[in-house]
């Protein structure tokens, strides 16, 4: 057994917020800079000032995008951590706040959805979904998710009946719809099965995956290939304005479904793809 302090949550979660928000991880990179090469014109170009984009943030230290997004949190919890300091999701928060303060975030969270819709001015709440695991170990996954792309993510509640090309239909048509609004070039999060939040979750948790990497399931692999395929040719292109990179990659998630369900979620993430982890 082993004990993990708030002290050490709080830390980890605001170093991991500050570093996010500033450096893409390097397979996005890398991505982007293969699809440079590729586009031409206009699109060329647009990708050019994205990965300049990139520099500058580094350089200067400040945020890649003007919104630092809901902090969205993926926590995997050792079955041996001994955690005595109360709530631990005040600790999330707390380690939320304190990025806000000491890397001048933008708050873009509010209170109340419908309502009052107050500032809370620091970020917080932040989302956390919790995974008991072996070990005495916690691993934090940290992903920053802002609103132009979340909204643009969709689920929808198909009949088995529909099948494989039912799933197609809908991922294609949910990026034909969402256009150049996410900020392409996009990541195309689907999870499928499960039930109604199972199958979101699945498609926040495919955008962790590192670029290119394919489902380990073959058909599920095959299937990832046809959709980014057939995305890019949806002319939609760098933020927009056609060309060849509509979708730097598509990562599909499954679970086991009930036998009258097909659920299938669909989660956008822009060019933007800032995620980092850290191990307690």
């Amino acid at each position: 057994m082993r004990k993990i302090s708030k002290e050490e949550i709080i830390e980890t979660v605001r170093k991991l917020y500050m570093d996010t928000v500033i450096c893409l991880p390097e397979d996005v990179s890398k991505a982007l800079n293969e699809a440079y090469q590729v586009e031409s014109g206009l699109a060329k170009e647009i990708l050019r000032q994205i990965i300049e984009n990139q520099k500058i943030a580094i350089e200067d230290k400040i945020p890649l995008c003007q919104d630092t997004g809901v902090v969205v949190i993926f926590v995997e919890w050792g079955t041996e951590v001994i955690y005595e300091d109360g709530d631990p999701m005040d600790a999330f928060n707390e380690g939320v706040r304190l990025a806000v303060r000491d890397g001048y975030l933008r708050a873009s969270v509010v209170d109340d959805p419908v309502f009052e819709r107050k500032n809370t001015k620091d970020n917080t709440p932040c989302i956390v979904h919790f995974e008991l695991t072996p070990g005495d170990k916690l691993k934090i996954t940290l992903a920053p998710k802002g609103a132009g792309s979340e909204n643009m993510s969709a689920l929808r509640m198909l009949k088995p009946a529909q099948g494989l090309q039912g799933v197609k239909d809908f991922v294609i048509e949910t990026v034909k719809n969402a256009g150049g609004n996410p900020c392409p070039p996009i990541i195309v999060g689907v999870g499928i099965g499960g039930n109604f939040e199972k199958s979101a979750i699945l498609a926040k948790k495919a955008l962790l995956r590192k670029l290119g990497q394919p489902n380990k399931n073959p058909a599920y692999a095959q299937l990832e290939r046809e959709l980014l395929e057939e995305i890019n040719s949806l002319n939609i292109g760098p933020m927009g304005i056609g060309g060849n990179t509509t979708a730097l990659a598509v990562h599909i998630e499954y679970a086991p479904c009930h036998i009258a369900s097909l659920p299938v979620a669909v989660n956008i993430q822009c060019h933007c793809a800032r995620h980092k982890e850290a191990e307690i």
